[in-house]
């Protein structure tokens, strides 16, 4: 398992001017962040650092020999402060409503910057680790080769907004917040027509649906393994995803960012819905020629970016693929303060 580090953050200024003390955690897995190319993965709302090896969430993308293969590249993974991983709990958790998605993004190139890391291969994320990878394009456009963000979006949308509002108002008033918020969460994160498949009305007792035992199961799941603060942060920086004031503002920033975009959406996302990842598409390929989006078939709705791994590694084999004539490339395309 790799070890789980920490960067010491003091006196940083968030974007509403609260100024903070804090530790930055994260992991390290692969090659040596030195002498080989580095791949940022950015952790969804209930993930971590841990993304590769025992434990790992992506273990089916990112390991030795896998889609992204940690023979060839150095991957790193931050934890948005405050999400309790390895048992730490910082003061930003009580001063979570003052964080946004572009203070975590702000507080990632900091964090790359105190590991001398100038630029990046990729940057990758699913959920809201794809919207803070956005952010953190916006914020500095030459950070990475490649930026692909997953099951997201550059913006909350008023759907979004709605919904972290409700599961916030769980988290503050159930008896039971993160069983119950988790419960309402995963009608969001999956589909009527998953879960039709999965249980087709099946009962596990006379007075139980197996749907009911499955939301019971994972509330409880999640229960032993979150904090309540945790759970009230992410909600927090997921609802202030927004990189523009609008559609407007967004394509003139979007069209400085060098990097290649690799839009991933999924047809049936209830989340992040893809209508909204499409428009991005048609709105800025004018402007933007290294600019791609695949779309997900999936019934499974927005898990299935943890689900359809034969997918995922179709889109995203050839963006990783080592090949020796451009390794050498890779090698020396970013810089490090020596």
């Amino acid at each position: 398992m790799s070890v789980l580090k920490h960067i010491e953050i003091d006196h940083f200024e968030l974007d509403s001017g609260r100024v903070i003390n804090l530790r930055l955690s994260y992991q390290h897995f692969g090659k040596s962040l030195n002498d080989a190319p580095v791949v940022l993965v950015n952790h969804a709302l209930t993930g971590n650092s841990q993304v590769s090896g025992t434990n790992g969430w992506w273990n089916s993308l990112i390991g030795n020999d896998k889609t992204i293969d940690t023979n060839h590249y150095a991957v790193l993974a931050f934890n948005v402060p405050g999400n309790g991983f390895g048992g730490v709990l910082d003061s930003c958790t009580e001063h979570y409503k003052a964080f946004k998605a572009k203070d975590i993004a702000r507080l990632f190139l900091e964090g790359l910057r105190r590991l001398q890391i100038e630029s990046l291969f990729a940057i990758i994320g699913g959920s809201v680790g794809g919207g803070i990878a956005w952010h953190m394009a916006f914020l500095n456009p030459k950070i990475a080769q490649h930026l692909i963000p997953i099951a997201s979006d550059w913006k909350a949308t008023d759907w979004l907004v709605a919904n972290c509002y409700v599961q916030e108002r769980i988290l503050e008033n159930s008896l039971d917040p993160i069983a119950d918020a988790r419960s309402h969460a995963m009608m969001l994160y999956r589909t009527p027509e998953s879960l039709s498949q999965k249980f087709n009305r099946t009962r596990a007792k006379e007075a139980t649906y197996n749907v009911e035992s499955w939301l019971n199961h994972h509330g409880e799941k999640l229960s032993n393994r979150f904090q309540l603060s945790a759970y009230k942060i992410m909600n927090q920086v997921l609802k202030t995803i927004n990189v523009a004031n609008d559609n407007e503002t967004f394509l003139d920033a979007a069209k400085e960012i060098t990097s290649t975009i690799h839009i991933v959406t999924i047809n049936s996302d209830l989340f992040f819905k893809p209508e909204e990842n499409w428009k991005t598409y048609v709105d800025l390929k004018p402007l933007k020629d290294n600019l791609s989006i695949y779309e997900i078939k999936s019934i499974h709705g927005h898990d299935a970016f943890l689900i359809e791994y034969q997918q995922l590694t179709t889109f995203l084999k050839p963006i990783f693929e080592i090949k020796e004539e451009k390794h050498e490339d890779y090698k020396y395309s970013f810089v490090r303060n020596r």
